[in-house]
């Protein structure tokens, strides 16, 4: 089955567009990367939306959020199914009731979809790093995303890495393939209350000064040679000093504990797990830096989160973390755990770094926007 090829909207002028957007991802509780940016770009669009616009959410279950959208455009659709939901009752429902348009900005577009679609493509990291995934998730991003290549009327790329990724894994047309950056959390700022900053610390079982980790622990985030390097480098480092390395488990994350024992690392490295959204502002405020050595990223939120709340960042040479980073960040080559560990004793031990990376940090946030990335969405949607 293909998909529509013209929108079916009225040529009244009063007619309002319907976007139709595939909010399940952003409807959930516990968010990691692909939620966060699924839930800020809707709150963004309904923010550019007015009478000529609507939104049209749709949703497995009743959304999970006090920040959710409620506005006269914004029309949320709880439409509850056990399993393939988007396969068959998403697509049951734009069949039976069509907006104008499509996003998808978090999952995949249904088999079968009867209006024009845009469709967001995070990465392609499967390809980079196969053994990273399971052998089903891996087949699935791979013949969702090749698919996408195929039938979405446009696709949005996190970054130059990734619309060149989908150019030559996939021979997507570099025409409708558009990048366009995340926004940053303008709510996200530094912690100085010292009361909450212990609170949320105590919280998460830490009591030294700490390097910090956030994210899904698997194998992609590097996590093993981040471990690996802080051990190499802990002789020139405080003996106090914590790797945190905090998260909810992904997958293949085994080896990442085994690591630390095997390297006598228990009473150097915490292992916090979920770290709630109120908590991360004060997590990484009492950071002595953020360490992010992925190995590949479609776009690397976690760094503009560490240079919101003004904690140093160090992180890879690939994929899109230069972009992203720019020159506000002490960039290491990931591969390997000597140049990593080199990074963090650079890092911890000069003060004038750490300060320069966080008034570079700081201007480069400025680049980043959730009303520039929807206004862009809307623009491509249009096109």
């Amino acid at each position: 089955m293909t998909q529509a090829k013209h929108s079916n909207r009225s040529n009244s002028p009063s007619s309002p567009l319907i976007l139709g957007i595939d909010a399940s991802r952003a409807a959930r509780a516990r968010r990691t990367g692909t939620e966060t940016y699924s839930l800020e770009l809707i709150k963004a669009l309904a923010g550019l939306s007015n009478h000529e616009l609507r939104l049209r959410l749709y949703t497995p279950h009743p959304p999970q959020h006090t920040d959710w959208p409620d506005a006269a455009h914004v029309e949320t659709r709880v439409i509850p199914w056990p399993r393939m939901w988007t396969h068959l009752r998403l697509a049951a429902e734009l069949q039976q009731n069509p907006p104008h348009h499509l996003f998808v900005p978090a999952h995949v577009v249904p088999f079968y979809c009867p209006v024009p679609a845009v469709v967001t493509v995070h990465d392609l990291g499967y390809k980079y790093y196969p053994a990273a995934h399971r052998p089903f998730d891996r087949w699935y991003l791979d013949w969702t995303t090749r698919r996408h290549t195929r039938v979405a009327r446009h696709i949005v790329a996190d970054s130059l890495a990734t619309k060149r990724d989908l150019i030559d894994f996939y021979h997507g047309d570099p025409d409708r393939i558009h990048v366009i950056y995340l926004g940053r959390n303008e709510n996200l700022a530094p912690v100085d209350d010292l009361t909450r900053m212990t609170q949320a610390k105590t919280k998460y079982g830490i009591t030294k000064d700490y390097l910090l980790y956030l994210g899904t622990l698997h194998p992609r985030k590097n996590l093993v040679r981040l471990i690996e390097a802080f051990h190499v480098a802990q002789a020139q480092l405080p003996p106090s000093l914590k790797l945190v390395i905090a998260g909810q488990k992904g997958w293949l994350y085994d080896e990442i504990f085994a690591r630390v024992q095997h390297l006598h690392l228990s009473d150097r490295v915490i292992f916090p797990g979920f770290v709630d959204d109120a908590d991360k502002p004060a997590l990484l405020s009492g950071a002595l830096a953020y360490v992010f050595p992925s190995l590949y990223e479609g776009f690397g939120l976690p760094v503009l989160e560490a240079m919101a709340c003004q904690t140093p960042v160090l992180t890879s040479t690939v994929s899109s973390l230069p972009e992203v980073a720019g020159d506000a960040a002490l960039l290491i080559d990931p591969h390997s755990h000597e140049n990593i560990a080199a990074g963090i004793v650079r890092l911890v031990n000069d003060d004038a770094l750490r300060h320069d990376l966080i008034k570079k940090g700081l201007a480069q946030l400025e680049k980043f926007s959730w009303d520039r990335a929807a206004q862009q969405i809307l623009e491509t949607l249009t096109s």
